[in-house]
């Protein structure tokens, strides 16, 4: 009996860890609604390689960084200039609590996401898509999604 309910505790934590978690078609469509296909330039490709290497596609992600700023949801917003966390000094240039941006609707995220990619600097903002994006051929990321 103890076996069995362990194992369904274990279950339903694994469930609610992945749920968090958007497939990267289905964020594709999304994108894909929201008007990314070549805002300011960038592919769904670009979108799709910055939500992975920012958060793996989680959507919950936080992280704290060393000068105790965070980020958030899964293309890592920072909190010191894009959004209110209510815990620092923010800009809040996106005009928009932190905590939104970790909804599972992602338009809290992609509206902001845009503000961002619109500056002059676009999407060099994440240091890791100029890491592991920037320059390098990503269509692969669109191999097996159907937008239509």
């Amino acid at each position: 009996m103890t076996t069995l309910l362990l194992i369904s505790l274990v279950s339903c934590l694994v469930a609610v860890n992945q749920a968090s978690l958007i497939n990267r078609c289905d964020l594709a469509k999304v994108l894909h609604q929201e008007d990314l296909v070549g805002f300011e330039g960038y592919s769904l490709s670009d979108w799709l390689c910055l939500a992975f290497v920012e958060s793996h596609f989680n959507i919950t992600k936080v992280n704290e960084n060393t000068d105790g700023s965070f980020d958030y949801g899964i293309f890592q917003i920072n909190s010191h200039y894009w959004c209110n966390d209510y815990k620092s000094h923010t800009e809040n240039i996106c005009q928009v609590d932190c905590q939104e941006l970790l909804s599972p609707n992602l338009l809290s995220i992609i509206n902001c996401a845009k503000k961002i990619v619109s500056g002059t600097r676009g999407m060099k903002n994440w240091i890791k898509w100029r890491l592991h994006c920037a320059g390098r051929p990503l269509s692969y990321w669109m191999t097996g999604c159907h937008l239509a």
